[in-house]
Order: C-alpha cells, then sequence, then structure tokens
C-alpha cells in the first residue's frame, strides 16, 4: 500500500485493501442507534452491535455480518454522503470531502491503537447489545 494514498485517491479509485485500511476502528458506526418515527431526529446509545469486539473495536464475524445483523450497513464510496449518523470524524467521510484525516488516525500516526488512546474510539465506553436492554436508558450525545 502507498504512503499517503488517500490524498492521490478517491474513495471510488480505492482497492479492497486501501478501503479497509482507511477504516479509524473508532467503532462509532457499529453503535445501535434509534429514530424517532415523527421526526426522523436520530439518537445514539452507548450500546454496541453483539458482533462488535469490545477489546478492539473489530468485528467478530465481519465477512459474514451483513448474514447476522440485518440492519448492518455496508459502507461504499456509493453511500458515504448519504448515511447522516456517521461520525464527522470517519476517514471516510473526510476522504470523500477532500479533508485531511486527523493525527490520531492509524494511517497518519503509524499506530493503529492511537484511536483508542486518543479517546476517539468506542472502546471502555459501551455495553454490548442483548435482548434485555432498554435502548432509550442508554442515549448519549458524542457523535
Amino acid at each position: 500500500m502507498k504512503k499517503n494514498f488517500w490524498k492521490k485517491k478517491k474513495l471510488d479509485e480505492l482497492t479492497k485493501d486501501e478501503w479497509e485500511a482507511l477504516c479509524d476502528g473508532c467503532g462509532k458506526c457499529c453503535l445501535i442507534k434509534l429514530e424517532d418515527e415523527d421526526t426522523g431526529k436520530i439518537e445514539f446509545t452507548n450500546v454496541a452491535c453483539k458482533l462488535l469486539s469490545l477489546k478492539n473495536n473489530k468485528c467478530l464475524k465481519y465477512e459474514q455480518r451483513h448474514k447476522i445483523v440485518h440492519d448492518c450497513v455496508k459502507l461504499s464510496y456509493q453511500n458515504i454522503d448519504k448515511i447522516k449518523w456517521m461520525p464527522k470524524t470517519c476517514a471516510y467521510k473526510l476522504v470523500s470531502k477532500g479533508e485531511n484525516l486527523p493525527e490520531w488516525h492509524h494511517l497518519v500516526s503509524g499506530n493503529i491503537k492511537s484511536v483508542h488512546h486518543s479517546g476517539k474510539s468506542v472502546r471502555g465506553k459501551v455495553i454490548r447489545e442483548n435482548d434485555s436492554i432498554e435502548l432509550e436508558k442508554y442515549i448519549v450525545n458524542w457523535i
């Protein structure tokens, strides 16, 4: 993978490996969100998808995630700007707008754990989804 590839290519020009490498591993896109049916307002929770590893913020069943979690969104260069709940710091969003990656992004810092050290990830801040959780009690405002 070439250094600074995200500065030289548009999202639709990335290889599969480059696309995957662009993810900062924050885990925010894997949080359960609630949408008000009347207003369309989206509320974020601190409840993580049942497939998110709470240790390293990686999907436990990445290749099968769309089969296991029916509403897991597959990000693409075609939909990244249409998904209104993606965090402002999402590398895909930033690159799609021609903006720089933050200093804590592993492609900039050279350290895969810098997203966690910077406090930008959900590691240590979330609980795992289960059937007994009343999601409305876990609404947070952090994205």
